[in-house]
């Protein structure tokens, strides 16, 4: 994979075009976790410390085209994103009706790209009129680089020079190395309330892994297709066949998808819902699986302290009621303490992290959650394929 990257560019002078993922939590108009501002000022403050001028465009919620309303504003995300830079940072509400005019060394923000017509067709005209307002184009949006849109595809395709940002490089390095060239043996953890969401994942890591975990209902799917009780448990029974043909892959190549043993129960979903650990043969038909048991967790620990990479997308159990977290803890803390090179994504994913407080401990932490697992599928990501046809054009 060959494409720019920002960190080897000659900036000063210039205006640059950031297109960042700052699609922060708002509550009330008030920012409530400013993560993914933080992760995107890398690049920011690489242009800035060399000598340009930059221009900001992320997406925010999800509004109607050409229908602005005070929710879909940019303004808070602008002031904390100037608060951190300690300069003001201006929303550029007239950028189509004349050329911005940026100075180096200051940062400004076009309006939410989701309010343009055409953004989420990836519609031409529009990728022309952001390129228009710089002489480079740098993508530092990885959550996003699974869609084909106007601020991710078709502007680079415009723009004078599209390059890679600093976070950017940094995802599509870190996942090539984890699942490329891994380190042996490569387990992979993933999650999910279902398998039909995750099913072409699955497979294809079938192809690549020494050893697939899997945990709340895509393992209960799993268990059923194995034999084995699961009660009340959510699972799809008609993907029961889909799920054997993936063990039996993984086993034919030498692979092991180990299944839980032992498993926590309860009567209803609720944090405050009593606690049950049982074999899993022992599951009753009112049961709910919300966990697995210490049993397994601490034999999937072993597995992950002697791997050579794991990649983790989803927790085990109902990790946010604390009666139901500690499968999910156990292996955060083997993947922490473990040798292996570890990255980790998805939302739930990241939330476990940051409960049980290993996020300094993990090998990388992907910002991206649909952008993850497509790479993890082994699909062409549009945002990331175009950098690399603009590169080659060159």
């Amino acid at each position: 994979m060959s494409f720019n990257k920002l960190a080897d560019q000659q900036v000063a002078g210039k205006t640059v075009l950031i297109r960042a993922d700052m699609n922060v939590p708002m509550n009330d108009g008030v920012i409530t976790d400013d993560t993914r501002i933080r992760a995107s000022l890398a690049s920011i403050r690489f242009c800035l410390d060399n000598g340009a001028a930059v221009i900001v465009m992320t997406h925010l919620g999800r509004p109607t085209e050409g229908e602005a309303k005070p929710q879909d504003s940019v303004a808070p995300i602008a002031a904390r994103l100037g608060a951190l830079l300690q300069q003001n940072v201006p929303v550029l509400d007239d950028w189509r009706e004349r050329k911005p005019i940026v100075q180096p060394g200051q940062v400004a923000m076009l309006p939410n790209v989701r309010l343009n017509p055409g953004e989420k067709k990836n519609n031409a005209q529009l990728g022309e009129a952001y390129a228009s307002v710089c002489d480079l184009y740098v993508n530092d949006a990885f959550g996003t680089a699974h869609r084909a849109e106007a601020s991710t595809v078709a502007v680079a395709k415009s723009a004078p020079l599209a390059c890679a940002g600093i976070l950017l490089s940094a995802e599509l390095d870190a996942l090539g190395a984890a699942l490329k060239n891994p380190g042996r043996p490569l387990v992979a953890i993933v999650a999910g309330s279902k398998v039909s969401t995750k099913l072409t994942i699955l497979d294809s890591l079938a192809d690549k892994v020494d050893l697939l975990i899997v945990g709340g209902g895509i393992a209960n799917t799993f268990l059923l297709a194995a034999g084995h009780p699961i009660g009340l448990s959510l699972a799809e029974p008609a993907l029961q066949e889909e799920s054997q043909k993936i063990m039996a892959k993984i086993v034919a190549k030498g692979g092991q998808v180990p299944l839980p043993v032992d498993v926590v129960v309860a009567k209803t979903f609720a944090a405050d819902a009593p606690a049950t650990i049982k074999r899993i043969d022992e599951v009753a038909p009112d049961d709910l699986i919300l966990d697995i048991g210490p049993q397994s967790a601490q034999a999937l620990a072993g597995l992950i302290m002697a791997a050579g990479t794991v990649v983790w997308n989803g927790p085990v159990g109902v990790f946010e009621f604390d009666a139901f977290a500690h499968g999910t803890e156990v292996l955060a803390q083997a993947i922490a303490n473990s040798k292996a090179f570890s990255i980790a994504g998805g939302g739930d994913t990241l939330a476990a992290i940051a409960k049980f407080g290993v996020g300094d401990k993990m090998g990388y932490i992907s910002t991206g959650g649909g952008a993850f697992l497509e790479f993890l599928e082994g699909k062409s990501l549009p945002a990331v394929a175009v950098l690399t046809q603009c590169a080659c054009a060159a």
